[in-house]
């Protein structure tokens, strides 16, 4: 199973930038849904800006959601730092 979405903050450009339950960000665009169904209420960026994360998945008032395995696999996955070289930073400044 895929990780599930934790957290999600909308961002410009009808993007949304995920916390999985993993601790990976993600930045999933959803322009390509906005001609489609229930979707094209999501071109209103007021209303856009409304997603909130529930139940494992991103969600808008008015019953909107995205499968989160979609959003996981598809989504851009943004790089975080390298723990192991904050840690040898850390250490050698505390040596000096």
């Amino acid at each position: 199973m895929n990780p599930r979405v934790k957290a999600v903050k909308a961002r410009d450009n009808y993007k949304l930038e995920i916390i999985f339950s993993s601790g990976e960000v993600g930045i999933y665009d959803c322009s390509p849904l906005l001609n489609f169904g229930v979707f094209t209420e999501l071109k209103d960026k007021i209303y856009f800006q409304q997603a909130k994360a529930a139940y494992g998945t991103v969600v808008w008032p008015h019953e909107q959601d995205i499968c989160p395995d979609t959003l996981y696999l598809d989504s851009i996955k943004k790089k975080s730092p390298n723990k192991s070289l904050q840690r040898t930073d850390t250490k050698s400044h505390a040596s000096r």
